[in-house]
């Protein structure tokens, strides 16, 4: 449940009154059976950080891959891989927490839009 928290928290905090009519977050299921997780992240602090694509497949129901593409980090796994897809991109998220210090017209013009419920950027 933690897991669904932090993506609330992220979703929430992108709220702007503008970016959620626009991009957010889908979560589908497939017929291989599995899920296909969609995060997006255009117009967010993440929009220019790189991700490298993770592919994993141990047995014909556990695998998943995970790219980024169109602005979205996207993935797709077997029936009980949701939650790795999950703490993936979260891991990713905390481990690339932009700078916000550094001069950036982009992370600051999302800044001045968006209440971030209290995450705190180094």
């Amino acid at each position: 449940m933690d897991l669904i928290n932090w993506l609330e928290g992220w979703y929430e905090s992108n709220c702007d009154g503008s970016w959620e009519h626009l991009y957010g977050i889908s979560i589908d299921t497939i017929d291989n059976p599995g899920w296909h997780l969609k995060v997006n992240i255009l117009d967010t602090l993440y929009e220019n950080v790189t991700f490298d694509d993770i592919t994993i497949e141990r047995t014909e129901h556990d695998w998943m891959f995970c790219r980024k593409i169109d602005g979205n980090i996207d993935c797709a796994g077997g029936p009980r891989n949701l939650n790795e897809m999950l703490e993936i991109i979260k891991k990713w998220m905390e481990e690339n927490k932009p700078n916000l210090a550094v001069e950036d017209e982009h992370n600051r013009k999302i800044m001045e839009n968006r209440e971030f419920n209290g995450i705190k950027f180094e």
